[in-house]
């Protein structure tokens, strides 16, 4: 009895809530990277094999098409070899936590401590906190790092004197992704005239995605956040340490409420 409801209703729902999942990890994995542009183009081309093999019949674009896709799964793994090395690395350092559970939230502690240095010193600091949206191809646009969130790196990289310093770090969940990254600048009008790169830099990319960026002032030492085409400023360190921790705690139990409806 138990073996026939297995076999018939279990069963088939457990496989499709595995694949769905997998292709949703897929999604995750390749959004906001130019991959998505070679995913696009391979459907396009399962598209046109189907087309051709079984309605316009064309036996010689059918044999080519079909050998094609025969050594498409060592095309697959060159094409998507930075991701599939990211997905691995990370599956293999957190069996679950990094498919289920979002990181820890220590690493706000390693940038509020970065941030209220950084005020003391009056030293210009320019932090992209990605959310939804993928930033990878801001983040492209400067070195790449990959490495774990901590004060010291982070006050090595905006030193005045490091090559890095003027451009923007970009952070993504726990890890600190890249260093020295170009941002568009912002066009908003109603800016203040006396705000400089770093200020126009954070609004912009906060105009087009949802990312939050920390910006504090070299010349004055003031912090400011942008998110939303809106900065806020002259906030205090307890008020965006509260604002962080709210955010990441939110994010954390959405994932985690996700993924116990997708899986109950």
């Amino acid at each position: 009895m138990i073996t026939t409801i297995w076999v018939t209703y279990l069963s088939p729902a457990v496989d499709i809530l595995l694949i769905a999942f997998v292709f949703y990890q897929v999604l995750l994995l390749i959004k906001g990277t130019h991959s998505v542009q070679v995913v696009m183009g391979l459907a396009v081309l399962m598209g046109m094999t189907l087309v051709i093999r079984h309605f316009l019949k064309l036996p010689a674009a059918t044999w080519l098409l079909e050998n094609f896709w025969s050594g498409a799964v060592v095309l697959l793994a060159v094409v998507f070899q930075p991701e599939l090395r990211t997905a691995l690395a990370h599956l293999g350092s957190r069996p679950l936590g990094r498919l289920i559970i979002p990181a820890r939230l220590s690493f706000i502690d390693e940038i509020m401590a970065t941030v209220e240095e950084a005020m003391q010193r009056q030293m210009g600091l320019l932090l992209v906190l990605e959310q939804d949206v993928g930033l990878r191809n801001y983040a492209e646009t400067g070195t790449l790092i990959n490495g774990e969130i901590s004060k010291e790196l982070l006050m090595a990289i905006f030193h005045y004197r490091s090559p890095l310093h003027d451009g923007a770090a970009m952070i993504q969940n726990d890890r600190l992704v890249a260093a020295g990254c170009l941002l568009p600048l912002s066009n908003d009008p109603n800016l203040a005239k006396i705000l400089g790169t770093r200020h126009r830099a954070a609004v912009g990319l906060s105009e087009f995605t949802d990312a939050w960026v920390i910006v504090v002032s070299e010349e004055t030492g003031v912090l400011s956040l942008a998110r939303g085409g809106r900065l806020e400023r002259e906030l205090t360190v307890d008020n965006l340490r509260r604002q962080l921790r709210e955010l990441y705690e939110t994010r954390a139990e959405k994932t985690k409420s996700s993924w116990v409806r997708n899986h109950a």
